[in-house]
């Protein structure tokens, strides 16, 4: 078993990283909260999303409060085991 083999390409970029990271702690994040807290544009959060949405590791909810649109990005059971495989192999890839 090689030392990468449990390193998720999905995973490489700062900002799908940073919103597993940010979804595996917290039960649930909107949109405007992911962006602040990983100074994303509209345009990058959103294709970064999408692309963990494909994978079926986050779950898109939109809805409305007060008559303005609201998404809210949760983590899938996948989602939470595959981050975790993810950083545990990172993990292992540092002490060795």
């Amino acid at each position: 078993m090689g030392l990468l083999e449990h390193i998720n390409k999905i995973f490489d970029h700062r900002i799908r990283l940073g919103i597993m990271s940010i979804l595996v702690v917290n039960d649930h994040a909107d949109f405007n909260r992911l962006k602040e807290l990983l100074g994303a544009t509209d345009g990058n959060l959103s294709s970064h999303a999408k692309s963990l949405e494909n994978a079926k590791y986050i779950r898109v909810e939109k809805s409305f409060i007060k008559r303005r649109p609201n998404t809210r990005y949760y983590a899938t059971p996948l989602g939470k085991k595959e981050f975790k495989k993810h950083i545990d192999a990172l993990e292992k890839l540092i002490r060795n």
